[in-house]
């Protein structure tokens, strides 16, 4: 089976869709904020400093000065700001290290737009963003991706942010969801392709990776796997109370002597997990924005059998590089399915469509229509207003 993906996105895009801003403005100075939790990129859970160690990167490269607030270790090619001793991974979840790192960075920024200069402040956090009006003080515009669900609180507390910050979208699902939001434009999560293994041969059982929790369906993950009669191993985050309690309850009692609980995967052992699985197991329950998981499987030629929901169609190829089921009795006859798919084709979609180059020029893209349009901090010669890219905003 050999299938070109590069037309089959599901927004119907490829890299080659992008507007082409090689050549428009000057390189940007980019101040960009990461919660304090994990390293950027992160040694082992820690899909957000993923994302953006790879944005960082693909950003530098392009030519602008990115710096980088957060904690832990110095990992990328921006100039590293951490404003903690270390990185607060067992604080995750707790309202205090949020506000008092939004406090630090604020002042930092403050510092780095007095000494040497600042055009915009991206911020990957959920309490950043308070800081949009200080930071507009001094003429700087606020960009806030929006990682999580934009449902209920959420909702509510991006719709009191009003205007003061230009919200981006990393699928099109979580943009529909609240399309009153001020949305700058979308833009898909992504990888470096290079950075991942390529499996063709694979072993016999199918993975769950992922976090440990109803929304994620490890247990929908166990029953179908036993029907298909395939060993599962599951992987990732179980350390918080809710978590270890949904484990003992849904988890444990269903897993045979097949099975096997890895824990949590550092980046080595999860590479090796997903090149090796026959499928990656993906039974959400919820309104997933993305789902970094679904890439990095398919990247290394490791097809996806998931349950419709959140972005999952716009990133599985349904029938091409995975199968998305709209019952959970669907998804045995779903796993022996996609043995049959070509990994090749697999790797393809993902270096076509989730590449980091093409993650950083939608993000410059952003940048430039905002800045553009604000004229806020922004002393280069550009100054024509430049159209947003399908691929950054979301429209067909």
């Amino acid at each position: 089976m050999s299938t070109d993906t590069s037309a089959m996105s599901p927004t119907g895009l490829s890299a080659s869709d992008l507007y082409s801003i090689d050549h428009h403005g000057g390189p940007l100075r980019i101040a960009m904020v990461v919660p304090p939790y994990f390293d950027v990129p992160p040694k082992a859970y820690g899909g957000v400093e993923a994302v953006v160690a790879d944005l960082v990167d693909s950003l530098c490269e392009r030519g602008h000065h990115v710096t980088l607030f957060g904690a832990g270790i110095d990992g990328t090619q921006a100039n590293f700001v951490p404003l903690w001793d270390r990185i607060q991974p067992e604080r995750l979840g707790d309202p205090f290290p949020e506000i008092v790192h939004a406090l630090r960075v604020r002042r930092a920024i403050e510092r780095l737009a007095d000494t040497e200069g600042i055009d915009l402040v991206h911020d990957h956090t959920f309490a950043g963003p308070l800081n949009a009006p200080a930071y507009a003080n001094l003429g700087l515009p606020t960009v806030v991706t929006v990682h999580g669900p934009v449902q209920d609180d959420c909702y509510r507390y991006y719709k009191e942010l009003g205007q003061e910050c230009s919200l981006v979208a990393i699928s099109d699902r979580q943009r529909a969801l609240a399309p009153d939001l001020p949305w700058a434009g979308r833009v898909h999560n992504a990888l470096c392709p290079d950075q991942w293994p390529f499996e063709t041969e694979k072993q016999d059982y199918a993975l769950f990776l992922g976090r440990f929790s109803d929304d994620k369906g490890p247990h929908l993950a166990l029953d179908a796997a036993h029907a298909a009669g395939m060993p599962l191993i599951l992987a990732g985050k179980c350390s918080e109370a809710p978590e270890k309690a949904y484990f003992e309850e849904f988890v444990r009692p269903r897993m045979t002597d097949q099975d096997q609980m890895f824990g949590l995967a550092d980046a080595a052992a999860k590479r090796k997990l997903l090149s090796g699985a026959k499928c990656l197991l993906f039974p959400i329950r919820w309104e997933e924005p993305f789902g970094m998981v679904m890439i990095e499987a398919m990247i290394c030629g490791t097809p996806v059998v998931a349950l419709r929901g959140g972005a999952v169609s716009e990133v599985v190829v349904d029938g091409v590089t995975g199968r998305i089921c709209d019952d959970p009795a669907e998804l045995p006859a779903a796993i022996a399915e996609v043995q049959t798919y070509d990994p090749a084709v697999c790797r393809k979609h993902v270096v076509d469509n989730f590449s980091a180059d093409t993650l950083g020029r939608g993000y410059e893209q952003v940048y430039r229509e905002l800045l553009a349009r604000t004229t806020i901090g922004y002393d280069t010669a550009y100054a024509m207003p430049m159209p947003i890219g399908v691929a950054a905003n979301g429209r067909a």
